[in-house]
């Protein structure tokens, strides 16, 4: 698998899986019916470094990105997110993303990552887990799941120091 920077024309092949992702409202506080338009100006705004992960033949099977959580004198706590094709799942396309944008957070010099809104059912909890992330607490109630009905969002951290 490849891991690089993306480009504006890799847009075409992010676009089915973060919709169904979206869509589902089972792991992200977006909007289900964000447009195709506005999902692209939040996934691909310049002010975030945004990765793709290829197979083995070139397809886009996952995207992520990095960004400053905050700014000014807080700027170097760092955010990230995370979307591996749903058809792709269980194949480690997740964890090596996390582990190459929690390497490049930290060499670009980040103290640490933040999620704000870890839906507290998302499988992920697990990885982040296992990767040196705790839960710092927890929103009760404050997601309306699908299928689980409310849920509570959990703030997550790692320090890099």
């Amino acid at each position: 698998m490849l891991i690089r920077e993306a480009a504006a024309e890799d847009w075409p092949q992010i676009w089915p899986f973060w919709h169904r992702i979206v869509a589902a409202a089972e792991t992200y506080a977006w909007d289900p019916d964000t447009t195709e338009e506005a999902a692209r100006e939040l996934w691909m705004n310049p002010a975030k470094r945004v990765y793709v992960a290829e197979d083995e033949t070139g397809a886009v099977v996952g995207s992520a990105y990095l960004t400053p959580n905050y700014g000014g004198p807080a700027a170097r706590i760092a955010n990230a997110g995370f979307m591996v094709d749903p058809g792709r799942g269980g194949r480690g396309i997740g964890r090596a993303l996390a582990e190459h944008i929690l390497t490049e957070a930290a060499a670009q010099g980040y103290r640490g990552m933040v999620f704000n809104a870890v839906v507290e059912t998302n499988p992920a909890v697990r990885l982040w887990q296992s990767l040196g992330f705790t839960v710092l607490g927890t929103v009760p109630d404050a997601f309306e799941h699908p299928r689980h009905g409310l849920v509570g969002l959990n703030i997550m951290y790692k320090s890099f120091l």
